[in-house]
């Protein structure tokens, strides 16, 4: 039985959303279906002022996908593009809180937190 989900941050957005490693979107998925919470963990210093817009793959690299699949076994994946991304976008309706230096905080109050810790010269 799981009670919660614990969950790094790579990057905070400015909506809540989440950028974590690759697999977390799914783990976030799985916990809102069994009504687990989901608690990020953070520091301030990894709030980004940008919001996500053009869906899951806008602010993601992809890696090589040799730790995925070996390119002995390849021969048989001919009709297969495989991608190997290193972060999810997980939206902010998946996180439940994110737990800060400064305290714990819903997803909606990210973007106060923002315009709190950083002048509006440093978003451009």
């Amino acid at each position: 039985r799981v009670n919660k989900v614990l969950l790094p941050a790579h990057a905070v957005l400015a909506n809540g959303g989440l950028i974590a490693s690759s697999g977390s979107h799914l783990v976030s998925l799985a916990a809102k279906k069994n009504s687990v919470p989901v608690v990020a963990v953070t520091g301030l210093f990894k709030l980004c002022p940008i919001f996500p817009h053009d869906g899951q793959d806008t602010l993601n690299d992809l890696v090589s996908p040799s730790s995925v699949v070996k390119f002995n076994d390849a021969d048989f994946l001919t009709e297969v593009e495989v991608v190997n991304p290193v972060h999810d976008y997980i939206p902010p309706q998946l996180v439940n809180c994110y737990v800060t230096n400064a305290g714990c905080f819903q997803p909606s109050y990210i973007y106060r937190l923002l315009s709190e810790y950083y002048h509006m010269d440093d978003w451009n």
